[in-house]
Parts: C-alpha cells; structure tokens; sequence
C-alpha cells in the first residue's frame, strides 16, 4: 500500500552551504538518506517529497555546521500480510514466477499458483496447468494475497493465487461469471 509518511529528523548544513536555502540542502541530504531505502518502519521508501527545516540550529563544539530539525514527508510503499494487491508478471521461472507490484517485485512458487500440476514451458517461458490448460506468461496481470514478508537487505515479497478470485485476471472474471451463471439458474428453479 502507498503512504505519506511524515518524519522527523536532523540534518547538518556544512559552513560552505550557509548561504544555500536550507530547505533545499535538507531535501538533498534526505533523498541521499531514505530513497530507494528499505526499512521495517517505513517499508519502500520512494521519493522524498519536501521538508521544512527549523531555522533556529545547533552548533556542536569542533564543528562549525548546524544541525537543524527538519519535518519532512516521504512517499512509501508498505505492504502488509494478507493484503490483496494486483500486478503483472515480469519474469517466468521453473519455480515460479515474479510480479512487479507497485516498486517492487513479489513471488509466487510454483506450488502457490494454481490447484493443478503445472509444468514449465522454457521455450515460450510459460507455466501451464496440466488439467486446466490455464497458461501463465510475462505480462499477463494477476491479482495476489501477500503471504510473506521481510524487510532485510533488498526486501522479499511472497504471494499466492490459490484462494477464491485470487489468480491471473481472466481466470477471475471466468470464475465469476460461472457463479452469474450458476445464480441465475438457482433463481429460476
């Protein structure tokens, strides 16, 4: 899920940048700082978008910058257990496959994909349900429950299909319309 988190934190402004606007030498120090960053706080850090430095500073013995309070807001990305999210696939593997969701990339095992036995077409990178004929390629979109998550070093995503209206996209709306299907004859009877 995307937020605007608004955070607090402390900035130096060497000597030789006194003279810049220090809103400006906040956002640079910061976009260095939190963007492209993971963390179990915050999640994906995206952009930063602005800060507002406090103009009153700290000198520190020794050191002839200040250190100034700054609020600023940052644009995040934070996915949750069991949330329902919707990307499309970017890479087919033997094991599974990846789908870019938001900034990132989740995976699905092959085990979590389809209630079928599921081979892997190499030539063509495409995962087929054996029973089902239903084929997964790059591209195509799906919509996925997050079942795993870790927040270390380059963050790990993993996700299902195997649940009710869960799965590549037309295979969701083939599912609805059969229960249409099935409601309408319940009705007539």
């Amino acid at each position: 899920m995307f937020a605007i988190v608004e955070i607090e934190e402390f900035i130096r402004i060497p000597p030789n940048r006194f003279n810049e606007d220090p809103n400006n030498v906040a956002l640079e120090q910061l976009k260095e700082l939190y963007e492209g960053k993971i963390s179990e706080e915050l999640g994906y850090v995206i952009l930063v978008i602005d800060a507002k430095v406090d103009p009153i500073g700290y000198v520190i013995a020794r050191d002839g910058a200040s250190y100034h309070k700054v609020n600023c807001r940052l644009l995040t990305f934070y996915p949750k257990l069991q949330e329902v999210v919707e990307g499309e696939i970017v890479e087919i593997l033997e094991f599974g496959s990846f789908v870019r969701i938001g900034p990132v990339d989740g995976f699905i095992h092959i085990s979590q994909i389809m209630d079928d036995f599921i081979s892997y077409d190499e030539k063509h990178s495409m995962l087929i349900g054996k029973k089902t004929g239903k084929k997964l390629t790059v591209g195509d979109k799906v919509r996925a429950k997050i079942v795993a998550l870790s927040f270390e070093k380059e963050g790990k995503i993993g996700l299902t299909t195997r649940q009710p209206l869960l799965g590549k996209i037309e295979w969701i709306k083939e599912e609805t319309k059969e229960e249409k299907k099935e409601e309408i004859k319940k009705e007539e009877k």
